[in-house]
């Protein structure tokens, strides 16, 4: 039924074995471009036009899925339009704004190609870029990332402050990109569906991706100006990937491992409550320094405690870990393929 939107394997994981195609196979796996929509009711039907226009000219299937964030202009309607006059175009609306990471997650559930493409709404992102993009995918890349290398945004409230964001996010990521805001990317199917998005994270994925192995490449892309309406976005946002960022950091280091963290802090806890303990104790004793004169007991009270919490959060923490993939059945490694019987043969065959 046109327009009717099911998410599609919901119990896939990254962990299963990922059957790496050849470029003949690569070039006939179906893509899905995923656009996530807030309040753009100018730009919908050039935006359709352009994608279609593209993803036409693939000679491989392909699907159109617009997530409409909670819109309050006349978005729905034309979505809705959109999705009775072509049977490829998939539709799924929000009760209410709820930003868009969550609204590329839903793309991404909601998405059945083997190729995902993300991409903006508001028409600065060029459809004539997939065929590219997909180059790299087709090339053996598991993330080919865009690269707005001449924005057309603000030079002050937009580029510089996205300059200095994706450089501190590829210094502490490790992960050398120069443009992680573009929403222009193209994933294969298989490493995108076992991730899961919060807050501002849509933009770490290639991140994500690469610290599980997948292979990630960019390159640079087309951006035009806005042509309708006004960004969603202020330097406000920079806080919030910049913290953001520390959550993904702590999760790729600490997640199989909460105590090392906690642990450690409280051990160093304990060792600054000792040492200032001794400190005290000399004070009073070689000193003539009464207690009640130095900070220093009081320290040491503040920092046993402290020490004590760490510990136990640690403790609670691996508990937690432990249980969780223990009651979800959740491995503690991702396997990226496997050899069977006729694949040894085929193996076997083409080496001699």
């Amino acid at each position: 039924m046109p327009g009717v939107a099911t998410p599609a394997n919901h119990g896939r994981q990254m962990s299963q074995p990922v059957d790496r195609k050849g470029r003949g196979e690569m070039n006939k796996s179906m893509i899905s471009v995923t656009i996530p929509v807030f309040n753009e009711q100018e730009s919908l039907v050039h935006l359709y036009e352009r994608v279609a226009e593209v993803l036409r000219k693939l000679d491989r299937p392909w699907e159109l899925i617009l997530i409409n964030d909670g819109s309050t202009d006349h978005s729905a309607q034309i979505l809705d339009e959109l999705a009775v006059r072509d049977s490829a175009v998939k539709v799924v609306h929000f009760r209410r704004n709820f930003g868009q990471t969550a609204a590329m997650m839903a793309g991404f559930d909601y998405a059945q190609g083997e190729v995902i493409i993300p991409m903006d709404g508001d028409l600065q992102n060029d459809p004539k870029d997939i065929p590219r993009l997909l180059e790299k995918i087709d090339d053996g890349y598991d993330v080919c990332s865009g690269w707005r290398k001449d924005r057309q945004d603000h030079a002050v409230r937009r580029n510089l402050p996205s300059r200095i964001a994706n450089w501190l996010i590829s210094v502490i990521s490790g992960v050398r990109l120069h443009d992680y805001g573009c929403s222009l990317k193209a994933y294969r199917g298989d490493v995108i569906k076992g991730v899961r998005l919060y807050g501002e994270m849509h933009r770490f994925i290639p991140i994500y991706a690469s610290w599980h192995g997948a292979r990630v490449t960019e390159i640079p892309v087309t951006h035009h100006p806005r042509a309708y309406g006004r960004s969603k976005y202020g330097l406000e946002r920079i806080v919030k990937v910049l913290l953001d960022l520390i959550v993904v950091k702590f999760l790729d280091r600490y997640s199989q491992k909460p105590m090392y963290v906690f642990g450690g802090f409280g051990l160093v806890s304990l060792l600054v409550s000792a040492v200032t303990a001794l400190a005290a104790l000399y004070m009073k004793l070689f000193m003539s320094v009464s207690l009640v004169q130095t900070p220093l007991l009081l320290a040491s009270v503040m920092t046993l405690g402290m020490g004590v919490i760490g510990i136990l959060m640690g403790l609670q923490a691996e508990l937690l870990t432990r249980t969780y993939h223990e009651s979800q059945d959740k491995p503690t490694y991702l396997v990226q393929r496997t050899v069977n019987v006729d694949q040894k043969h085929r193996l076997r065959k083409a080496a001699s």
